[in-house]
């Protein structure tokens, strides 16, 4: 029977995380759907298992009138460990409190920027930093057509205004071509992260995006420089309203876009803190 109240509480655990809206923690919600249909698959497993599991109390064999019940051939110890396994992920999402990522997972990874920092050339680093990276999911000229058709959106827009709908599309965007954006307008909501390359008027402004699920997750942002030091501290939200240009940043020996802050405003963490990657244009 054990095995059927497992089998109920990744029911109940795909069901609670959809009724709380936490499922948009572990997964980009354009998958919902598929760990929604979860909650029915679970559920029509726990009643098959219910029935095999009435079927096997059943089956005695009664010779002489002693009946000798047919126990399974692995040992207990084996058994219970097998089944710790499945039952800790179900208590460790329903006890434990969703952490959101932040600015000590940045400091912990390290910090640089995919194709320009030659750290980030290790096959092995799955996780991406400031520039949103999604040609590992196409082919060369797929790739390029995907860009040429998110230039042609946001290169005729006056002023880039970001939100969650559009926030990675952009930004990938704006480091592919950042010579179209320059003297461009730009505002946006972020975190504040400092990193120890850059001076006390410079910040990064990120938000944590996630491609299909937090496996694959990155932070993604832009630079910003003030006009005078803004003494922000790690995890800040703000606005922020500037001017995009191009700088050559000495740390990574390149040049990225960055952000002349014109204007600027703390705000509170917003409720849905990750931003999420969208293919429907």
């Amino acid at each position: 029977m054990l095995r059927t109240y497992i089998l109920l509480g990744f029911a109940f655990l795909f069901f609670h995380l959809h009724a709380t809206g936490d499922i948009s923690k572990y997964i980009n919600m354009r998958y919902s759907y598929l760990s929604f249909s979860a909650i029915f698959l679970f559920a029509f497993l726990t009643i098959v298992q219910f029935v095999i599991a009435n079927r096997k109390e059943k089956e005695h064999h009664c010779h002489d009138g002693c009946c000798h019940h047919h126990d399974e051939e692995s040992p207990k110890w084996k058994r219970a460990l097998n089944y710790m396994v499945f039952i800790f992920p179900i208590v460790s999402a329903l006890l434990f409190p969703i952490a959101t990522l932040d600015s000590d997972i940045v400091k912990a990874k390290g910090f640089h920027i995919p194709g320009f920092d030659t750290k980030s050339e290790d096959p092995t680093v799955q996780r991406q930093f400031l520039r949103p990276d999604t040609s590992i999911y196409y082919d060369k000229d797929g790739y390029n057509d995907l860009m040429q058709k998110e230039l042609s959106y946001f290169g005729k827009q006056r002023r880039l205004v970001l939100n969650d709908e559009n926030y990675l599309k952009a930004i990938e965007t704006v480091y592919q071509f950042p010579g179209e954006f320059s003297d461009r307008e730009i505002e946006f909501d972020g975190f504040v992260y400092h990193d120890e390359t850059t001076n006390q008027n410079q910040l990064f402004i990120l938000r944590f995006g996630i491609i299909h699920c937090v496996a694959d997750s990155g932070v993604y942002g832009l630079l910003t420089q003030f006009s005078k030091p803004p003494h922000l501290k790690n995890d800040e939200w703000v606005h922020i309203k500037g001017k995009l240009s191009t700088i050559y940043y000495q740390p990574y020996n390149a040049t990225i876009p960055y952000v002349e802050v014109k204007s600027w405003h703390t705000i509170r963490q917003p409720e849905e803190p990750y931003v999420f990657r969208g293919y429907d244009r």
